[in-house]
């Protein structure tokens, strides 16, 4: 009999975990609303989960595409009585637009100059929103934002509704990154980010794939800001700050870059630790700070990539020591050249 696959497990256990929340949390509608926060933002940190954890490039206009999203389906849907629907699918595309402009300038610098010109980006589209008060209202904000409209029976304005459609969503993004990840264009950006001049000298089009990636990552910032409107039904300037940016950055350092389950591991532990210091806004990061350099001490590929770093280990230990024979050579982390995702990178 075969054994049970851990990560697999770990997987499904997640999924199981957030498809009974509602009940669990039945009468408690404050909680049932973190926890869709919380899925909304772990739908962004996807996205910059194929920008940094797979590609290798820091992003600092990620919270800036995010609140891109979010301006969009707020004043469509109350400028302009757009439905929803109309104005999240816009979202999408216009983020995606951006995203691939944004990344034919970007992608020609590298390393601290690609983050540098991402962040300047980033500023740019702060400023845009908080001095354009005739379009975006400025600091006045946009509120009474649409819920999506109904579909059939299903109305999403009851927030047991809208969490599974965003729950729908959060699971598009995880089924992606392991898809992406197990095929011929993950293995590609991973030999992008172990060494963009090997990953040329394989035959590796360096150029196209982290021009996808850059964009495919808005467009899912873009994304979750669409739906992180609908749910609050206020959106602010903020939105599009790069404190906002340095979050998702923290939930991704703290789940694990590169891998399937860690943005929403991080995510969740984040955002509810946070809730837990609301009192102590000022100094969570006096409690958080010290949580961070032990994991860049004893776990730098964060929670999920430690536990994955350990069962590696551990069957490379049972298969020696049920094996006599010799081991065929295994191959270095980050994929020895990039040419496969190494265990470690896959959930």
């Amino acid at each position: 009999m075969s054994r049970i696959n851990p990560r697999l497990l770990g997987a499904a256990l997640i999924a199981i975990a957030f498809l009974v929340a509602p009940f669990v949390l039945s009468g408690q509608p404050y909680l049932l609303r973190i926890v869709t926060m919380a899925a909304i933002y772990a739908i962004a940190a996807y996205g910059l989960n194929i920008i940094l954890g797979l590609t290798g490039q820091l992003s600092l206009a990620h919270g800036a595409f995010f609140g891109v999203g979010a301006y969009i389906v707020g004043l469509l849907t109350t400028d302009y009585d757009w439905s929803f629907w109309g104005s999240f699918l816009l979202a999408i595309a216009g983020t995606t637009l951006l995203g691939y402009a944004s990344g034919l300038i970007a992608l020609r610098t590298q390393g601290a100059y690609f983050a540098i010109f991402t962040m300047a980006l980033g500023f740019l589209i702060f400023i845009i929103v908080t001095r354009w008060e005739s379009v975006t209202h400025a600091h006045s904000g946009v509120s009474g934002v649409k819920f999506p409209e109904a579909i059939g029976p299903i109305d999403f304005s009851e927030p047991t509704a809208l969490y599974y459609l965003v729950l729908f969503f959060l699971g598009g993004a995880a089924y992606t990154t392991h898809a992406v990840l197990n095929s011929s264009s993950g293995r590609a950006l991973v030999a992008i980010r172990t060494s963009e001049d090997l990953a040329k000298s394989i035959g590796v089009n360096v150029a196209l794939n982290k021009q996808l990636a850059f964009t495919a990552s808005a467009g899912t910032a873009g994304l979750a800001g669409g739906l992180f409107a609908s749910l609050t039904g206020f959106i602010g300037p903020d939105l599009a700050g790069i404190d906002l940016t340095f979050t998702f950055l923290l939930y991704l350092l703290i789940g694990g870059m590169g891998t399937v389950t860690g943005p929403i591991v991080g995510t969740v532990l984040v955002t509810f630790l946070f809730e837990m210091l609301q009192d102590l806004e000022s100094y969570r990061f006096i409690v958080l700070g010290p949580i961070i350099v032990l994991l860049v001490i004893f776990a730098p590929k964060g929670i999920v990539g430690y536990l994955n770093a350990m069962l590696t280990a551990r069957r490379r230990g049972s298969h020696r020591s049920g094996n006599n024979t010799p081991e065929p050579p295994v191959e270095t982390d980050a994929t020895s050249a990039g040419l496969r995702p190494s265990p470690n990178e896959v959930h």
